[in-house]
């Protein structure tokens, strides 16, 4: 979807500014939020990293721009766990399960402290295996699709339209597009695409200057 979240090209947005020495968290309820999500998605929690990406660019965006990194987590966080079905609104607000609730009648035993290390470290690659045939070959021309999907999608709005050239073949991974809405890995070969930096900035950038964007077979067209 076309939102603040894709930010690339963009003006007014100000100066990033570098902390030094900054600290993994700032306050402890950070350390909670990134624990409370890498076990939800890890344990299951009918969650998956394209599906939480999605939920964070639903925020509205007045909110999105003003939230901290981990604001931003929490709200999303909030919103998932209610809008997947894990929890009710209610139960959400009152701390406790209903009664024949999802979360009152779930067989999964709870987390304990020393399930976490597993949970945490487990890998839950995008890759997948299959003989899935690639739409493009390296050193072919290509434009990517001008597309503006109301639902997830990592191709950036800056890049729609714009001709490029395949350089890598990176193989077969899953659809986050599909994947996020819960409709299906739909997996398919994704490459490191090659753009001029002028074709995507115009004459005023770098004749020097090439940008690689990573970019799935949904995402591109033959030149």
């Amino acid at each position: 979807m076309n939102g603040v979240h894709d930010m690339g090209g963009m003006h007014g947005m100000g100066p990033i500014h570098h902390e030094k020495n900054e600290p993994v968290f700032h306050e402890p309820w950070e350390a909670r939020v990134y624990a409370i999500t890498r076990v939800l998605r890890a344990g299951g929690g009918r969650q998956n990293l394209d599906n939480s990406r999605h939920q964070l660019e639903l925020l509205p965006p007045a909110e999105y721009l003003r939230m901290s990194y981990y604001e931003r987590w929490l709200a999303r966080l909030l919103n998932q766990i209610v809008t997947n079905g894990v929890i009710t609104r209610a139960e959400l607000e009152s701390g406790h399960p209903a009664p024949g609730s999802l979360a009152a009648t779930l067989a999964t035993p709870a987390v304990t402290a020393a399930m976490i290390p597993a949970l945490v470290t487990r890998r839950n690659s995008a890759r997948r295996d299959g003989a899935v045939s690639p739409r493009f070959k390296v050193g072919q021309r290509v434009r990517a699709r001008n597309i503006h999907p109301t639902g997830h999608t990592r191709l950036p709005r800056y890049a729609r339209g714009k001709h490029g050239v395949i350089s890598r073949d990176h193989g077969v991974f899953l659809f986050p597009d599909t994947n996020a809405a819960f409709l299906g890995e739909k997996p398919q070969h994704v490459y490191s695409v090659r753009f001029a930096a002028r074709e995507l900035w115009g004459e005023h950038a770098s004749a020097r200057d090439f940008i690689h964007l990573d970019m799935w077979d949904d995402y591109l067209e033959r030149a």
